[in-house]
């Protein structure tokens, strides 16, 4: 009598998953380099180096000076930038080579960050590892990453220009806001081809907080946003007090609005762009707290539940960050505490959104 080897759908569903395993892997190291990238950004800025490297060489650029006369060479052209001769004025050439190693860094890691997601992706595509739909999202993404790079020398280029000592806080903003988006995408997808933890019920009573998680994560990245606009036009320097502002929970019409036409306040006001900034900054919070709330409710003891609170401490640890850099008018490692720890908050409010997607949906095919 013949006997037929029957596989369990369970044990199918295992080893397709354990296909997706590398990817992950890859996807994950993406995550930490872009992470890392996010702080050295801000190590970047905060040390006024971005502008110390005037032109853009994809290439030859990857490579660092070598020589007295290389060194002297990129010093004249640096000097011939208006940072320099507005801000910068006799600096020494030990002086530049300071900042010239931050923002050159910065550079290589950027391209060290296309490398592997370049190499990465190929080998995806080679091994066949994910399905046709999956491999389209991770060609997107790839472009995302690729506009981030450009919109990198967009915003530099800003900065040359006549009269600016600094990149223009619309660009910085945006590059930044580019950076987020990119993260976001990669850690939903490495969460969203991680195996599924919690049983089908599990599943079912936290279906309710899957628009409350969106809209959070939502906030937080228009956060960071907002939070690019303040570092990009200093406007942390500015009423260094809490909870009130120019004596005021909400200031005058005539400090918020002071500009014309009256949307440019919203970039160029700085009292309004440090408003903005607040103000989100508890609808964070508020919202945060009442997701946890929500999911105590609908879905106690689950692996949601348990998310949603770690989602909420981490943003109420920052912003006690926030609240401590501007009463301590940004000094530098709190300022790059703040920046890094929004990058967690973002990821861990993604890895959750991700979570409630994976646990109501079909597995992903490898």
């Amino acid at each position: 009598m013949a006997v037929s080897a029957v596989t369990s759908p369970k044990l199918a569903g295992s080893a397709s998953l354990d296909r997706l395993r590398p990817v992950r892997l890859w996807l994950w190291s993406v995550a930490a380099l872009v992470f890392v990238m996010v702080v050295v950004g801000g190590a970047t800025r905060l040390t006024g180096s971005g502008l110390s490297i005037t032109e853009w060489n994809p290439v030859s650029g990857a490579m660092p000076p070598f020589g007295a006369a290389a060194w002297q060479d990129l010093f004249a052209k640096y000097q011939e930038s208006p940072q320099y001769e507005l801000l910068n004025q006799g600096m020494s050439l030990a002086s530049f080579k300071f900042i010239f190693w931050w923002e050159w860094g910065h550079r290589q890691l950027g391209r060290f960050i296309g490398l592997v997601y370049l190499v990465g992706f190929v080998a995806v595509l080679l091994s066949r590892r994910v399905d046709r739909r999956t491999g389209i999202i991770l060609l997107l993404m790839g472009l995302l990453l690729g506009t981030q790079g450009a919109v990198g020398w967009i915003m530099v280029a800003s900065g040359l220009r006549p009269g600016m000592t600094a990149v223009a806080p619309v660009k910085l903003a945006l590059h930044l806001t580019l950076a987020s988006l990119f993260f976001a995408s990669v850690v939903f997808m490495a969460t969203r081809l991680a195996r599924r933890r919690d049983g089908q019920g599990e599943a079912t009573g936290a279906a309710t907080l899957r628009p409350q998680a969106r809209l959070l994560c939502g906030l937080i990245l228009v956060q960071i946003a907002l939070g690019g606009l303040v570092a990009g036009s200093h406007a942390g320097l500015i009423y260094n007090t809490w909870p009130l502002m120019d004596g005021a929970l909400v200031p005058s019409h005539a400090t918020l609005f002071f500009n014309q036409p009256w949307f440019e306040n919203f970039v160029d006001n700085t009292a309004l762009v440090q408003f903005n900034h607040r103000i989100v900054a508890y609808l964070v919070f508020a919202m945060a707290l009442w997701h946890t709330v929500a999911a105590g409710r609908r879905a106690p003891g689950t692996s949601a539940a348990r998310r949603a609170r770690v989602v909420f401490a981490l943003v109420l640890v920052q912003v006690a960050l926030g609240i401590a850099t501007l009463l301590l008018v940004v000094p530098l490692h709190l300022a790059l505490t703040h920046q890094a720890f929004a990058i967690l908050v973002l990821g861990m409010a993604v890895v959750h959104v991700a979570a409630l997607a994976r646990d109501g949906a079909p597995a992903l095919r490898g």
